[in-house]
């Protein structure tokens, strides 16, 4: 092939791997050719400026960090769906479940609004977002907002914000929840600008901007963090088992072999006090080793680890929040996190007690199950719409959904090791001549889903597919994918 030529190779959108190796590729023929190749690689960050507020989401995001202590303490979650393709439905189950009952302080339906209407028409924002390539989907969550007797006008004025930011016009609807022990408020926002053009927000935007704006407007409204409310929150985070601003501040100053002191340079004692009793907290996690006097070694899987820990504790609090709701007495010593990835995984039977939302941004579900062991089992049954709905009180049957090949997998990798690797309808049909038409194209969207998931199939031109000799290995891979949206298979028993 000559220098001029090039053969394009497809693959899935948004796919890292492969545009990393094709900027290292890229970044030694600079280097060949005497330029500089690790200003090329550094450019590749430059990648989270692409799109509206990438400026103003860059200087929030670098203003002093002492002034995120001082300001009130709001928590933005972020979600980019894209719909193109696949219609209006996966919006309209997500607002239908966003204003269902008791998520007011009322104990009613939510009611839906927008910039200049208290109950907005959710029908005609899903008309206006038909045809949409993508939505945005934001949950809002003040640490303060049990001050405000009504969050829209908060979110008007942070939506307000966002629009001399962005410097358009924004389409959006929310819903306010006050069915936890944190108020917060589930804004959809149209993917489309004011003159029709899709919506592309910076990602440095959605990382910094949005919260430190919505953090702005708690504290002009309810004032800033006195010194003795920093001070309480900080000590509060010593003893939490759970990764806190205590941990992200001990991993900025850790060194590439993960080792810092104890002690702080600017001669803070209250919080070497902080630092030096985060430290020993985390040794007893097992976390941190005092390998020398004042010298400390953080794990390498600190943060991983404490997001872990944090989450089976929000667990524990929601059984025994629903276990009382439910006027049920189970020591914590019963409660049980049912673990479908574990090898030892076993058959679980017993009443749903309870079922809720685990992840109102991803629409992960989950069910309390009062097992025939004698135990309460918590069970994440995945996305919404990806497992069947199940009343309260039915006995259920839940097990594991199996990770392995199917069996079209391993039709797919015979026909492809008796054809150099190849397969295709013909193939099929050539190979096994008792094979019928309808059942070989089965086959064929069985590996255009593994393509699209960028499992590492490839189909040609002509509609062959080209197939590795690890073929079941790839869909093994892609079956452990889609058992995380869906990890278990659920049977009603009774209703």
């Amino acid at each position: 092939m000559r220098d001029h030529e090039f053969e394009p190779r497809l693959g899935r959108i948004g796919n890292r791997a492969v545009r990393s190796a094709f900027l290292r590729d890229v970044a030694k023929a600079v280097g060949r050719a005497g330029g500089r190749p690790h200003a090329l690689l550094r450019r590749a960050g430059l990648l989270g400026r692409i799109g509206r507020g990438a400026g103003v989401g860059r200087v929030l995001g670098a203003r002093d960090r002492y002034a995120a202590f001082r300001h009130r303490r709001v928590i933005v979650k972020t979600r980019v769906i894209k719909l193109a393709g696949r219609g209006s439905t996966p919006a309209r189950v997500h607002l239908r479940y966003l204003q269902r009952d008791g998520v007011t302080r009322e104990g009613l339906p939510g009611d839906l609004y927008d910039a200049t209407h208290d109950r907005a028409d959710g029908d005609a924002f899903l008309g206006r977002c038909e045809g949409d390539r993508h939505q945005f989907r934001f949950i809002v969550a003040a640490e303060d907002a049990i001050e405000y007797a009504d969050l829209k006008d908060f979110t008007r004025r942070l939506m307000q914000q966002m629009e001399q930011d962005l410097g358009s016009k924004l389409d959006w609807v929310a819903v306010d929840h006050f069915n936890t022990g944190h108020p917060h408020t589930h804004i959809v926002l149209r993917g489309k600008d004011d003159r029709g053009r899709d919506l592309v927000i910076a990602r440095e935007y959605l990382s910094h901007g949005m919260r430190e704006r919505a953090a702005e407007i708690v504290s002009l409204d309810l004032g800033p963090r006195s010194d003795r409310e920093i001070e309480a929150r900080l000590r509060a985070e010593v003893e939490q088992e759970r990764f806190t601003s205590l941990d992200r501040g001990l991993l900025r100053e850790a060194d590439e072999q993960s080792t810092l002191r104890s002690g702080t340079t600017v001669g803070d004692a209250f919080r070497q006090t902080l630092r030096a009793g985060r430290l020993q907290k985390l040794r007893h996690l097992g976390l941190a080793q005092e390998i020398g006097p004042g010298q400390w070694k953080l794990a390498s899987d600190l943060e991983p680890v404490l997001r872990r820990l944090g989450e089976r504790g929000d667990i524990i609090k929601t059984l025994h929040h629903e276990l009382a709701r439910q006027g049920l007495r189970r020591s914590a010593a019963d409660y049980v996190i049912y673990e479908p990835a574990e090898n030892n995984a076993q058959r679980l039977v017993g009443r749903v007690v309870a079922r809720g939302l685990s992840d109102d941004l991803k629409d992960r579900r989950y069910v309390i199950v009062d097992g025939v062991d004698g135990r309460t089992h918590y069970v994440d049954i995945g996305q919404a719409g990806e497992s069947e709905p199940m009343s309260i009180g039915s006995i259920v049957a839940i097990e594991p959904k199996p990770a392995e090949p199917r069996a079209v997998d391993q039709t797919v990798a015979e026909i492809a090791a008796a054809h150099d690797g190849r397969y295709s309808v013909d193939l099929h049909l050539h190979h096994d001549p008792e094979a019928r038409q309808a059942f070989a194209e089965a086959h064929v969207r069985r590996l255009e889903a593994m393509r699209r998931a960028g499992v590492g199939v490839t189909r040609e031109r002509d509609g062959t597919w080209i197939i590795g000799p690890d073929h079941l290995e790839r869909a093994a891979a892609f079956e452990r994918t889609q058992a995380r949206r869906a990890p278990v298979v659920i049977e009603t028993l009774s209703t």
